[in-house]
């Protein structure tokens, strides 16, 4: 990692995440009722719960509304929940208002092309390994793994390494299980 790099990623309170693509797999599946069902990768679940106890909220802009969503949204004690929101950008003002944040302490990880407007305004890009190619050009950190099956895992782990705080984050996890052989 180089020093820029570092520091960008240093100075993140917040990292928003879109959900279809990078959350998930992107593929939409409805129960005969006509409800949206989603699948959610449970090791990028954990990692913003790493990202969590690392001091870096998490929070959501999204196009599609969903149910699922929602309930994810709690699990993971995600707070910060946009949805419905069709031209990203727009919603800026109103997240600087809500957190206090400048720009340059936020991230956002999207995939495709209306995820390009809110990635050029804040301080750190991030896409899945199958995000547009226009997004991973612009992204200042490309996952290795696809958006829904570990992508997520990835960025918070950056992120949380550039921050200097990864081992004492996971120093609870890797203890007990050192401990219990």
């Amino acid at each position: 990692m180089n020093e820029e790099y570092i520091r960008k990623l240093s100075r993140l309170s917040l990292l928003l995440f879109d959900v279809d693509g990078v959350m998930t797999d992107g593929g939409l599946v409805f129960a005969p009722n006509g409800k949206e069902l989603k699948i959610f990768n449970s090791k990028d679940g954990f990692g913003i719960k790493l990202l969590q106890l690392g001091g870096v909220r998490a929070g959501i802009v999204t196009g599609r509304t969903s149910e699922a969503l929602l309930h994810r949204c709690r699990n993971l004690k995600i707070d910060l929940i946009y949805d419905g929101i069709e031209i990203k950008v727009d919603i800026l003002p109103q997240i600087l208002d809500r957190t206090g944040m400048e720009p340059d302490a936020i991230g956002f990880m999207g995939d495709d092309l209306l995820d390009l407007g809110l990635m050029r305004e804040l301080g750190a890009k991030f896409a899945p390994a199958d995000a547009h190619p226009m997004v991973r050009s612009e992204a200042d950190f490309v996952a290795t793994s696809p958006g829904g099956r570990g992508a997520v895992r990835e960025v918070c782990e950056e992120i949380l390494k550039a921050k200097g705080v990864w081992e004492s984050v996971i120093s609870k996890y890797v203890s007990a299980s050192a401990s219990i052989r």
